[in-house]
């Protein structure tokens, strides 16, 4: 077993890890980052659609110590924004170690430091790490979740996760199911239905719709006022530009749109598009949670059958680190989301700290980092 010695253990290279890596090296501070997949930012460079563009402007979506280059448009298409994280990682020369799935790490009281394991999958042995300080920044979004559903498995099309969706082309003329009505889902959708295929969308849960711009009003808004004042103005706002959703088979919410963000996670629906479709009944909307699948026909709650050729569940993901975050019981709960509340979220017990966990995107995974190197680095001082 190699064992090594190490200042901070960072735990994921996607956006949160790479802020984290950005910060450290401002102060000067030593660390390893250790990443499962092969490359860093796996979710956007292996994992997302293709039309995907970053909803908030740019200047909320910027990393630590560099900001994004006056060309790029106000709106990041995906391409651009891997663009910006090769060089952000050849500017601060990061260098994660990749394919090293953590087993589990653990604070060892005689030595006041975590004990990290991961495994190799190049080598196949098992790692051992010691590191005084541990960094949580394997994010909200970790394992694709798939709900089971009785009879999925007789289903003869294609089933995918959205994080295997590319376009729509191979869709043409196919009849499709979109399963969940967040962001993913909705775009998605709206990308078949530009591709020539039939498509369907299970919209059980009240939605929020706000276009871009309303959007980034309410963010420049909550700098001054409540994000009360802000919720009943985004809503104000979107019964303007949408008129009442529920004509379409959409309900609303009863709580704010910023609100649910922060208390549940729950994003609202950026439309870039999609809204036209539901309303031009281009894009069905189906209400009701599926009850069982049998061959193409699909059985919803409401007793109403439809057959499909394909389905795509945009259904989310869920978080690993309750697997191998072993003592910890005052930072993050059993779905891997801080337990402190926003803005003292970050910092656990004996060097914990989690990065990109508040809901708050970029901007918050952003401020996270400072913070934890901030404080990385007054306890090293006074040692």
């Amino acid at each position: 077993m190699k064992k090594e010695n190490e200042t901070v253990i960072v735990v994921g290279a996607g956006p949160s890890g790479l802020s984290v890596a950005a910060t450290l090296t401002n102060q000067s501070i030593p660390y390893i980052i250790l990443e499962r997949e092969n490359c860093f930012a796996s979710l956007w460079k292996k994992y997302s659609y293709d039309r995907l563009h970053l909803h908030l402007k740019k200047q909320f979506c910027e990393l630590p110590h560099k900001p994004f280059p006056s060309s790029f448009p106000s709106y990041i298409p995906k391409e651009k924004f891997l663009d910006y994280l090769d060089d952000y990682v050849s500017h601060f020369k990061i260098n994660p170690l990749y394919h090293r799935t953590v087993e589990s790490a653990e604070f060892d009281e005689g030595n006041e430091k975590w004990k990290v394991k991961a495994m190799n999958k190049d080598s196949g042995e098992v790692e051992e790490y010691d590191g005084k300080f541990l960094v949580v920044a394997s994010g909200e979004t970790s394992d694709p979740f798939v709900p089971e559903i009785e009879g999925l498995k007789s289903f003869p099309g294609k089933v995918i996760h959205s994080t295997v969706f590319k376009n729509g082309k191979e869709f043409k003329d196919e009849h499709v199911l979109v399963v969940g009505s967040g962001n993913s889902g909705m775009e998605i959708a709206l990308d078949l239905i530009n591709h020539g295929a039939k498509t369907s969308i299970v919209v059980r849960s009240p939605v929020h719709f706000l276009s871009r711009g309303i959007l980034n009003l309410g963010l420049f808004l909550m700098k001054y006022l409540s994000m009360e004042m802000v919720d009943s103005v985004m809503v104000m706002l979107s019964k303007i530009v949408y008129g009442d959703v529920t004509n379409y088979g959409v309900s609303r919410p009863n709580e704010g749109p910023f609100y649910m963000k922060v208390k549940y996670g729950k994003y609202p629906v950026v439309d870039v598009g999609t809204y036209h479709k539901i309303k031009s009944r281009e894009l069905k909307v189906l209400p009701a949670e599926i009850e069982c699948v049998n061959g193409k026909d699909v059985l919803f709650k409401n007793s109403h059958l439809h057959t499909f050729d394909s389905i795509i569940f945009c259904t989310g993901f869920k978080r690993s680190t309750h697997k191998w975050l072993k003592g910890d019981d005052y930072l993050l709960n059993d779905d891997g989301i801080p337990k402190p509340s926003y803005p003292i979220h970050w910092k656990g017990k004996n060097g914990l700290y989690c990065v990109g966990l508040s809901r708050r995107g970029f901007y918050g995974a952003a401020g996270d980092a400072e913070n934890v190197a901030n404080d990385i680095r007054s306890i090293l001082q006074n040692l």
